[in-house]
């Protein structure tokens, strides 16, 4: 397989890294030319504002609409998961729209009030996951169609929907390879075995 990593702020190299520690090309894209051969894309974290006006700028905006509404995976961390929103209220641009979520910005604070936490995903099988969160969102609401796969508390971290997936935290940041997994097999339709997480 050959997944795209957007490449215009955020820790591209962090998730190269982590598809290439599970045997898997990752590559960053920067122009709408280097999107027709990919099997998949990562979304990663940044500042949502800032990589909206760049997909803009380099009219990747609608070409990766386009392949979100035909099912193409697409996996968004933090602000990828913003960007993946159908609707974002208070912000000033128009997101990807291409999940059926509604999410709220900064929903722990701002930078100083980052932290850290143990999640439980049953999807990804036995034992808690990592999450690191910076500056993070929420899911607010999910139409029926989402499938929620982890809170924090009261507030909705990750979700997924057909072939995307989206999450609050940053996976990339840790050594934990089982968010990234788990998106190669719902981008190449295989049975998520829970042994396959352990």
């Amino acid at each position: 397989m050959k997944i795209g990593v957007l490449a215009l702020q955020g820790a591209v190299a962090e998730h190269i890294s982590m598809l290439l520690a599970l045997n898997t090309e990752g590559v960053p894209i920067r122009l709408p030319s280097e999107l027709h051969s990919l099997d998949a894309l990562v979304i990663p974290g940044g500042e949502s504002t800032t990589i909206s006006k760049l997909l803009s700028d380099y009219h990747l905006m609608e070409p990766i609409r386009e392949l979100a509404s035909q099912g193409f995976p697409i996996f968004g961390t933090c602000a990828g998961m913003i960007l993946l929103a159908k609707k974002v209220p208070d912000l000033d641009f128009e997101p990807i729209g291409a999940m059926d979520i509604e999410v709220k910005r900064n929903a722990f604070g701002r930078q100083v009030d980052s932290f850290e936490a143990d999640l439980t995903v049953p999807a990804l099988g036995d034992g808690t996951f990592h999450g690191v969160f910076i500056r993070a969102p929420v899911i607010d609401k999910a139409e029926p169609g989402v499938e929620i796969l982890c809170q924090l508390g009261d507030n909705v971290v990750a979700a997924k929907q057909g072939k995307m997936l989206a999450c609050a935290f940053h996976p990339e940041l840790t050594d934990d390879l089982r968010f990234h997994r788990y998106f190669l097999n719902l981008a190449t339709g295989d049975a998520l075995a829970e042994s396959n997480y352990r």
